[in-house]
């Protein structure tokens, strides 16, 4: 049984997606024929790499001279695995992945899914000693939660490299769950998440005049990275929901 389907750029039927068992192998570039992936474009080379499936992931090869190839997982908001010019074997484990291609100033894609993840539960069964702590706690009700799902919604919308959206933007988006909101609240829960996530020192151990730069950039990749919010949990920015709360 298939373990790997290799989607071809514009594909519109599930005939013509090429699917490959554990073990098997499928050859993409310019000059593929049969069984492989054809990529009709001049900057590609005519055997640009293969993917081999292997259980409930993939191994590509990059045969390129000079290109990094870049492989995308498109639900997790920016994260990627770049595989340098002769690597071979490189393991990828995204479910859903995109192979990013450059070839003479286009950036072109093909898409490869490996459906066969599976997943056992975590949940501890009588195991004696005390619990661990979390890594990162926080309440879904509580507004800073709303302010950073604010934050994080353009990249959890499928726009991995999406800009943050201005103070400005999140006071409009917050106002339907949020009526009373205003730069100010925004800005202090930006504060209070940054230091609630250890992205920045206290205020009693903070250097006079130090200042964080970037603190919604690193909100966001930290969320981001660690999955401490899904594409699910921007239901708190729907006004159906209620308002949120202090």
């Amino acid at each position: 049984m298939y373990s790997v389907i290799v989607v071809p750029p514009a594909c519109a039927r599930p005939a013509d997606q090429i699917r490959i068992a554990t073990g098997e192998q499928v050859a993409f570039g310019r000059g593929e024929k049969a069984h492989g992936l054809t990529i009709a474009h001049e900057g590609v080379p005519r055997t640009a790499g293969e993917i081999t499936a292997h259980r409930n992931f993939w191994l590509l090869n990059n045969r390129s001279e000079d290109q990094t190839y870049v492989v995308e997982n498109p639900e997790g908001a920016g994260e990627h695995i770049k595989v340098a010019p002769g690597r071979m074997d490189a393991p990828v484990p995204f479910e859903f992945a995109r192979v990013v291609l450059p070839a003479a100033g286009d950036l072109l894609t093909f898409d490869v899914w490996a459906p066969r993840h599976t997943f056992r539960s975590a949940t501890r069964h009588e195991v004696p000693g005390a619990l661990t702590t979390p890594a990162f706690t926080l309440d879904r009700t509580r507004r800073y939660f709303a302010v950073l799902a604010a934050l994080c919604e353009p990249r959890l919308r499928g726009e991995p490299h999406a800009p943050l959206p201005t103070v400005e933007q999140l006071v409009e988006r917050l106002a339907p769950v949020w009526p009373t909101v205003n730069r100010s609240t925004v800005y202090w829960n930006i504060d209070y998440l940054a230091l609630k996530l250890r992205l920045r020192p206290s205020p009693d151990t903070a250097q006079p005049g130090q200042r964080l730069s970037g603190k919604k950039e690193s909100l966001v990749s930290l969320a981001l990275r660690f999955d401490l919010l899904r594409e699910d949990d921007l239901v708190v920015l729907a006004a159906h929901t209620g308002k949120v709360r202090l």
